[in-house]
């Protein structure tokens, strides 16, 4: 059974961590950008800040190569050695010129992939993980339909041009949220120079993307192009916990649009803290213990990122009542944030100290409804 605790119970020390102060900034105007299609998520929430016909199907190029990497590291050995079958060398457009036999690690093909674009180490990869490049597309295509992305379909593991081959800038926003919380994609992404060993050699390979050198917390994450789909760019800036991820696809002024969808994602949101150790307590009763009550606190540190303007609604949902004995640490009841009846984060609370199981006069079950007459 449990109800929500009256406000009395609850010591907060910590409201000015989540209750905004009047003299919020405003927030900058929406900005305008030239891409055909376009969408900037923050990546905490999954909130659209904005778009521009972001359900559009297009074609993707190179930042096909994000769902390409993404089933590489779910599926591969980062760190196994392989030869380069004859089938992946020579493949149309950006290269590393792979050759046939060479060995190779799947480590330096993704580097190769994500930082030089290269269309043959995708291939390369999609034999390895695959078989080959329909096999590998029929991957890439369950994985699309595992995450939801309606109105996305690949055919190749590289964004070379197909009828087929398709995406929508919020589906492809969708995929990034998803690949960066991938530890090892986030850090191949972010790279902007490392060294491989390629082509029977050490090789520098270096990262296409400018935002790395000019926004600051920019963390990737890929660029495309083709005749057909036009300039392609997924972005992704991470300032003080705030994720905010952009996609522009048939965009000729990529770069510019990209700081400003950035600039504007950010200056809308904060990480906040909402608990931190001995913040909220609450008096839990206690049947059939030495001590009548027991002080139940939160000893979590609760961050979540927030708008600006927002504030939170604090609920503790707790037994009305706990049986002895109770031990020190362990877990009744929690604390829940919510904004407009949506929760946004959420933390237990924990027994602060021991209570013995104590025999009296009085039975169990006349002292449960005891408290249920005082609660009544």
């Amino acid at each position: 059974m449990k109800v929500k605790l009256a406000a009395v119970f609850i010591i907060l020390s910590l409201f000015p961590f989540y209750v905004l102060s009047a003299g919020a900034d405003r927030s900058p105007p929406e900005p305008r950008v030239s891409a055909e299609s376009a969408v900037l998520i923050e990546a905490d929430t999954n909130e659209i800040i904005f778009k521009l016909n972001a359900e559009k199907k297009l074609p993707m190029a190179s930042t096909t190569k994000i769902m390409t990497s993404l089933i590489a590291l779910e599926n591969g050995d980062l760190d196994e050695k392989f030869s380069i079958p004859a089938d992946v060398v020579g493949v149309e457009g950006s290269s590393v010129y792979l050759k046939e036999g060479e060995t190779v690690t799947l480590r330096d093909l993704l580097f190769a992939l994500m930082l030089e674009s290269a269309n043959d180490a995708a291939a390369a990869i999609a034999y390895r993980i695959g078989g080959d490049v329909e096999r590998f597309s029929e991957l890439m295509n369950k994985k699309a339909q595992e995450l939801g992305l309606e109105n996305t379909h690949f055919t190749n593991p590289h964004g070379l041009d197909d009828k087929d081959h398709f995406t929508t800038s919020y589906d492809l926003a969708k995929l990034t949220c998803i690949a960066l919380a991938n530890e090892e994609f986030e850090r191949i992404v972010s790279t902007r120079e490392t060294d491989a060993f390629l082509c029977g050699t050490p090789r520098k390979l270096v990262n296409h993307n400018r935002l790395l050198n000019s926004l600051d917390g920019a963390i990737g994450v890929k660029t495309g192009f083709t005749k057909r789909s036009g300039r392609c760019l997924v972005s992704a800036v991470k300032r003080d916990g705030v994720l905010t991820v952009a996609v522009t696809l048939n965009d000729p002024n990529d770069w510019s649009d990209h700081r400003s969808l950035h600039e504007y994602g950010q200056s809308l949101y904060k990480r906040r803290k909402l608990t931190e150790p001995g913040s909220i307590s609450v008096d839990i009763p206690v049947i059939g213990g030495e001590k009548s009550k027991v002080r139940c606190s939160c000893d979590d540190t609760l961050l979540v990122v927030l708008k600006n303007k927002e504030k939170t609604k604090l609920t503790v949902e707790a037994p009305r009542f706990v049986p002895a004995p109770v031990r020190r640490g362990d877990a009744i009841g929690k604390v829940v944030f919510s904004v407009h009846g949506k929760t946004v984060g959420s933390a237990p609370l924990y027994a602060g100290s021991d209570v013995a199981e104590k025999r009296d006069k009085q039975s169990f079950f006349e002292k449960i409804l005891e408290l249920l007459g005082k609660a009544n």
